[in-house]
């Protein structure tokens, strides 16, 4: 049995940072890591993704700039070296991190399963063969979460996508059906879209990305369909069945069954959390309905001692949340602070493009608690940065107390979407009004400076 001071379990992106900051605080600190250093982020979310994004991007450019004076006649998508670049940086990010936890002095790494033998007790089953035994009063669980598969009559007879293996691909899909119209499908639909497949997205509820305010989704709804996206939206899938070169889908479209030809499945229907195999009942970490661990407000679980960061534990499942989990959780148990995630900014972006930028209240949850707000909007057409850069798809959109000034909330559809929401972000933090925000001196030509017009609305 090895005794530490602090174990770590997951290197994700609260999971590495913490163990690296305990050790040199002095911890003798144990990390351990089923797969890559990284987690989900680096290996097959945030980092990945975007450098598809960005070819993806590269190859809308290339057919969409007659109007700014380009005419591309010819261009080609070459996918092995779209993911060759991607496997690279993916590397570069995940090597780097290995280097530096490696090199970190009072911090032991180790790659296996981990789960729970009894009381803040720890069994790994080493990658590379046999086991350890591990104890620590202060125990991080930082495994994450993966792709929910769902329950499809044929599912297990074809070879489906989901969020990590559709990264593999070096062949452009024909026809890829994206089941779940929500962010990470929708990305995944237009990029391969701009590739060269036909698309053709299901989701469940009466519109996508169904969270946000319905002028938001019908606009996006728009923006993808002028893509030749085929969206099915109150739909369903029933059935699957491989055919010699193709998939037969069965879909029940608004109470009506339909079939379609498919090359390619992805799923994209949420995550679960990976909780599993952790053995939680052991060492009295309790976990609700789905899975996801129970914490307090500074994140601590049932069991004293014991945390648990980032998407393991439900919530926003982001990866600036599980990085910000892991700066409370330090700054609390090291520091000697007293922070909690109550009311806490999150902010998130879906990097289709245009971009969708979210932070605080949207106009429906403003409605369902009965505040007198106010709605300013206004189109990108109205932004001269956007008009001059010849791309004005999507608006801006703030909510505000009526009252106070202050702004509740801000939702950015357009180009650089994640970028001004940022700045509606800051200023709510620190607690500037739209008056302020309207007669604020932005450096021309920007797309900021658009917010000065977006409050011109407001009479006073």
């Amino acid at each position: 049995m090895e005794q530490y001071d602090a174990i770590v379990i997951g290197s994700g992106q609260a999971g590495g940072p913490l163990a690296k900051k305990l050790a040199l605080a002095g911890k003798k600190t144990a990390l351990i890591e089923k797969r890559w250093i990284g987690g989900t982020c680096v290996n097959d979310g945030c980092t990945p993704t975007k450098t598809w994004v960005a070819s993806a991007k590269a190859a809308y450019m290339a057919s969409h700039s007659k109007h700014l004076g380009i005419d591309i006649e010819r261009y080609s998508v070459n996918m092995p070296v779209i993911k060759s670049r991607k496997d690279e940086i993916v590397h570069q990010f995940r090597d780097g991190s290995k280097n530096g936890l490696e090199a970190t002095e009072n911090l032991t790494l180790y790659f296996g399963a981990a789960s729970f033998t009894g009381y803040k007790t720890i069994q790994i089953v080493l990658n590379d063969g046999g086991t350890m035994e591990l104890k620590a009063d202060l125990i991080f669980i930082n495994t994450g979460a993966k792709p929910f598969i769902p329950e499809v009559e044929g599912l297990q007879q074809i070879d489906y996508l989901d969020s990590t293996k559709i990264l593999e691909l070096e062949t452009v899909p024909e026809h890829l059906l994206v089941l779940g119209g929500n962010y990470i499908g929708l990305e995944f639909g237009q990029m391969f879209k701009r590739f060269g497949s036909k698309v053709t997205v299901l989701e469940r509820s009466g519109r996508i990305v169904s969270r946000e305010d319905e002028d938001v989704s019908e606009s996006l709804n728009q923006i993808l369909k002028a893509e030749d996206i085929v969206i099915y939206t109150n739909t369903s899938l029933s059935k699957l069945e491989k055919a010699e070169n193709h998939i037969d889908v069965t879909i029940l479209n608004n109470g009506e069954e339909e079939k379609i030809s498919v090359s390619h499945v992805l799923l994209a229907t949420g995550r679960t959390p990976n909780t599993g195999d952790l053995h939680l009942d052991k060492t009295g970490v309790e976990v609700n309905t789905h899975g996801f661990i129970n914490v307090n407000n500074q994140l601590e679980t049932s069991t004293q001692g014991i945390y648990a960061l980032g998407d393991v534990k439900g919530g926003p499942a982001f990866t600036h949340i599980s990085y910000n989990d892991f700066t409370i959780v330090y700054r609390n148990l090291i520091e000697g602070a007293n922070l909690n995630i109550t009311d806490r900014p999150v902010p998130y972006c879906m990097f289709t493009d245009p971009q969708l930028g979210h932070i605080g209240l949207s106009e429906q949850e403003a409605k369902k608690l009965n505040l007198n707000y106010k709605v300013a909007k206004m189109p990108m057409a109205w932004v001269a940065r956007a008009i001059e850069n010849g791309d004005t798809r999507g608006f801006m959109k703030a909510i505000v107390d009526a009252d106070t000034k202050l702004i509740l909330g801000a939702t950015v559809l357009g180009p650089e979407g994640g970028e001004i929401m940022t700045i509606f972000q800051m200023a709510m933090m620190g607690k500037i009004t739209y008056e302020e925000l309207r007669y604020c001196v932005f450096a021309h030509p920007l797309y900021a400076e658009s917010i000065n017009n977006l409050f011109l609305s407001f009479d006073n």
